[in-house]
């Protein structure tokens, strides 16, 4: 059985050279002027949320086998964690139907007023 590596490694025969570290990089955010720091000249303001494009980064950005961390090929999503079943979503057809509360009675429905005698005309 052969050890299972504990960091991601390029293979032998990769020819890709290996990355260098991001430089850290400062700038004024575009938008609000709030002093920003970002990686290799890419930024995202804390502020007002502006972001600059990643073309005008001051080096190509990794592809994804370059990528040191990247998870092996084959790798499965780790799963779900025990807990409460998500609630199944309703039918797009069905309304949800409203319960009845418990302990109240039903509140008389609008209609016309029942006529008990000579109302403020009365005559007299």
């Amino acid at each position: 059985m052969t050890p299972r590596p504990t960091r991601a490694e390029p293979p032998a025969d990769s020819t890709a050279q290996p990355l260098r570290t991001p430089e850290i990089t400062e700038a004024e955010c575009r938008r609000c002027g709030t002093y920003i720091a970002g990686l290799d000249g890419r930024y995202a303001c804390g502020v007002c949320g502006w972001v600059n494009d990643h073309s005008e980064g001051h080096r190509r950005l990794p592809r994804a086998d370059e990528d040191p961390d990247r998870p092996p090929r084959g790798r499965r999503r780790p799963p779900l964690l025990p807990g409460l079943p998500p609630e199944p979503k309703p039918e797009p057809d069905q309304e949800p139907k409203p319960e009845p509360a418990q302990g109240r009675e039903p509140e008389p429905q609008a209609g016309p007023e029942p006529e008990s005698g000579p109302g403020p005309q009365a005559v007299g």
